[in-house]
């Protein structure tokens, strides 16, 4: 089968609180467990009222902990906000809590807003050092020298693994030239997908981490008994993305019946556009629609979105997509 991930944004919905998100997060995770996920990845976001996942490496150890098997990471964190020997200490304590489970996805932009970045005290061109940010961090988590001056202590010789994660060319060639499995956010960015698959496929030089390429690719899939109600389910994540563009960003709200009359023909253009690369429907469609999206890629792994309100239909989507998952073959590629 393909393998299968998932992306959690650790919604808060309307009526609730951070503390139920963090919790649902947890819940999803050990039922995902079960149903064969490989892995299950939360963001850094901030100052974002209906994402509970600021404090990555806090919310990565209340899942992990209730988990046994699964590996829990970050998807990811934005190292430019943070200093390498920080990160590689709070994931270094994370591996040495829960071995072999942890993953470390970087991205370079922000996460947040201008007003934000400064809030926390970055300058917004630290951006540019990212590259140089990986090797340092990725030193961090090396074996230590005799006479190396700072360890990261938990951290060092932990060898928790990294990934590139990106939306552009960007990243695909910074994972080719460093060797490491790469992520694209086509979930919510699908316009570079193809292209920056093919350089990351053509240009990877092999590491002592990964011998050969590893491509995985987000992808949203809300799945239900019928395409009608998997329609319905997906309203949510339409009216939050129709609110990203109106620069309102609120807590995930309950699906209504008629999308149409909460967008208007820009606004839906838009979210549509970032909202590409989706699966909405019934079993039968999702396992059409999936095995075109494979031929069309050849994603070594999926990272799924699941962006639904009521937690127990989020479940029912994820056991669904596991269930067609099963019967999916990966699609290698030439390149």
């Amino acid at each position: 089968m393909i393998p299968i991930s998932i992306l959690d944004l650790v919604r808060i919905r309307q009526g609730s609180d951070a503390r139920n998100a963090l919790d649902h997060a947890r819940d999803l995770a050990l039922h995902a467990e079960g149903w064969n996920y490989r892995r299950f990845w939360m963001a850094e976001h901030h100052n974002m009222r209906g994402i509970a996942s600021a404090a990555t490496s806090v919310a990565i150890a209340h899942v992990a902990a209730g988990t046994s098997t699964i590996r829990v990471g970050a998807g990811g964190v934005m190292l430019p906000n943070h200093a390498p020997l920080v990160i590689a200490e709070q994931f270094g304590t994370l591996a040495a809590l829960f071995p072999g489970r942890i993953d470390l996805g970087l991205g370079r932009a922000p996460g947040t807003d201008q007003i934000t970045t400064r809030a926390l005290r970055r300058d917004p061109a630290s951006a540019e050092s990212f590259p140089q940010d990986v090797l340092e961090l990725q030193a961090f988590l090396a074996p230590s020298e005799p006479d190396q001056r700072i360890v990261a202590v938990p951290g060092h010789g932990s060898k928790v693994p990294l990934w590139i994660l990106g939306s552009s060319t960007f990243g695909s060639r910074l994972a080719a030239e460093f060797g490491l499995p790469y992520a694209f956010a086509s979930h919510f960015a699908p316009d570079s997908l193809e292209m920056a698959l093919q350089l990351y496929r053509a240009q990877f030089k092999p590491s002592e981490q990964q011998a050969k390429p590893h491509a995985m690719v987000g992808i949203n899939i809300i799945a239900a008994d019928t395409d009608a109600e998997a329609r319905r389910l997906a309203t949510t994540q339409q009216m939050s993305f129709t609110d990203m563009h109106r620069g309102v960003r609120g807590l995930s709200k309950p699906p209504i019946d008629d999308i149409e009359t909460y967008w208007s023909p820009l606004e839906k253009a838009q979210a549509s556009h970032m909202l590409a690369c989706s699966i909405i429907g019934s079993p039968e469609t999702v396992r059409e629609e999936l095995e075109r999206f494979l031929l069309r890629t050849g994603a070594d792994e999926l990272m799924i979105v699941s962006d639904i309100f009521d937690h127990k239909a989020r479940l029912h989507s994820y056991e669904i997509i596991a269930d067609v998952a099963r019967g999916v073959e990966p699609i290698p590629m030439s390149i």
